[in-house]
């Protein structure tokens, strides 16, 4: 491992507190509770913190599965890595290519967001102009992107400093519901069953209504892996990435369990559905006298911020790493000569970003482009979360040392996977047409590059041979 950190990324630079950070800002609390909250609630109404529950344990399997692949096989590449290795290159490259495409897919449904969380801290008129929100969206893009180029060490300071204000807003908001919810509770009977814990028990739910609630759950928890993304950059890479992952998702499962409860707690069901992806504002201005509930607005601007630069890190590592390992072509390999930081990898996806919102603007509105790409990148992220769960289970159940590592090294990770997959072919029914189209048709074309790589390294091959002979024939 360290032979291949020399001239290559910033080896070392990020310690577990960083990993941390970088993998709470990963499933940007913020944003996901904005805006699924009230999706969720109109899902399965008091069930939505127990759905949060169950769906997190499910994600627990997958961040055990990543826990062990990067103890196993520490790499920047990760899941394309992991999966190349325990199964075939082919499905490796084919995972890493759908975290390729969703990452690509998040730059609009995370600029977008941002823009107008921007746009309504200065005028909230501002926010109803499509074209300016484009705009101010993609000057986000280009900002972050800047900073990700400019070394991973200002990357991970301006993460800290975004993701500690958000989760303090995200924290007050919480604890000042529960105060309030001794006074009045619109969902009084939630409060006292969950007091009890009946309102947890997975035997409220039906099949159907738990699938329903586990298709938007799930969408609050991706983003927590670009810790092992970033394995190559932190100290102790076969294991801090690892404890990184499963503490951030310990810190966010429990913050959106508690605030959904407070949702419940002091929203009306009116309330919760009028507010939709303002919900975080709509809450905190219940709870705080103006302009202190305008921090709510913040909160969701800096967790936009944050987790579209995080998206772009776990773009520029996997298409780095693709490009180091010959799979894609070297170009993607270049690192910046002082800052070493994959440039043109992060250069290709602020391209594609900035076409996606340029494509975003031919939208009727902005709900049905953040619906249809949150619809996307879900298969997406189901499909590869799946093959790495499945890659996990296979590589650990002939080396299991007793009952505990088949449980957490290859009974998990598997009911994860496939639980995982059996939502996503659950869930296309329901995609609009655009959607089908980038979920399934995104992860289909990277066919093409697979097979323009193949190429290249035959014909690289075949030159190489060719040089060999005229070598042995010079000498002859």
């Amino acid at each position: 491992m360290e032979a291949k950190a020399q001239g290559g990324l910033e080896a070392g630079a990020l310690g577990l507190g960083e990993s941390v950070v970088m993998g709470v800002a990963g499933t940007a609390p913020a944003f996901s509770l904005a805006a699924t909250t009230a999706t969720l609630i109109a899902t399965v109404h008091t069930l939505a913190p127990a759905s949060l529950l169950y769906c997190g344990l499910i994600m627990f399997g997958v961040t055990l599965a990543y826990r062990q692949l990067n103890r196993l096989q520490p790499d920047a590449g990760a899941c394309y890595a992991w999966v190349g290795t325990a199964f075939h290159p082919v499905l490796g490259f084919l995972a890493g290519w759908a975290l390729l495409v969703a990452s690509a897919v998040f730059m609009v449904s995370g600029t977008i967001p941002a823009a107008t969380a921007t746009l309504l801290l200065l005028d909230p008129a501002l926010a109803a102009r499509p074209a300016l929100v484009t705009l101010v969206a993609a000057g986000w893009l280009l900002l972050v992107s800047a900073v990700v180029i400019k070394g991973i060490k200002l990357t991970s300071y301006t993460q800290v400093a975004m993701t500690v204000v958000e989760l303090a807003v995200l924290v007050a908001v919480s604890v000042a519901a529960l105060a309030h919810a001794t006074r009045h509770a619109p969902h009084a009977l939630a409060l006292s069953s969950l007091s009890a814990l009946s309102a947890l028990s997975p035997w409220h739910f039906t099949p159907h209504l738990f699938a329903n609630g586990a298709l938007v759950a799930l969408f609050f928890f991706w983003g927590w892996d670009v810790t092992a993304n970033l394995t190559e950059e932190t100290r102790d890479p076969s294991r801090v990435p690892g404890r990184g992952a499963l503490l951030a998702m310990g810190i966010v499962l429990a913050l959106f369990i508690a605030f959904v409860a407070a949702c419940l707690l002091v929203l009306s069901d009116t309330e919760i559905r009028q507010a939709g992806t303002n919900v975080v504002f709509a809450l905190a201005s219940r709870l705080f006298p103006r302009p202190w509930d305008y921090l709510a607005v913040l909160a969701v601007m800096l967790s936009t911020v944050g987790t579209l630069e995080t998206s772009i890190l776990q773009f520029s590592r996997t298409l780095y790493a693709s490009g180091r390992d010959g799979l894609l072509h070297g170009r993607y390999a270049r690192l910046h000569p002082v800052w070493r930081t994959p440039w043109v990898a992060t250069l290709v996806i602020s391209g594609c970003g900035l076409l996606l919102l340029l494509a975003a603007a031919t939208f009727d509105s902005v709900g049905e482009i953040i619906q249809d790409s949150v619809n996307a990148i879900s298969f997406q992220v189901a499909f590869y979360y799946g093959l790495v769960g499945f890659a996990c289970a296979w590589r650990s159940y002939r080396a299991a040392a007793g009952t505990a590592d088949l449980a957490l090294m290859v009974a998990w990770p598997a009911a994860s996977a496939a639980f995982l997959w059996a939502v996503a072919l659950y869930s296309m029914p329901a995609f609009d047409f655009t959607a089908r189209v980038i979920a399934v048709g995104g992860i289909a074309i990277g066919v093409v590059p697979l097979l323009l790589g193949r190429r290249r390294r035959r014909l690289a091959r075949t030159a190489a041979g060719d040089e060999r002979q005229r070598d042995a024939a010079d000498t002859g």
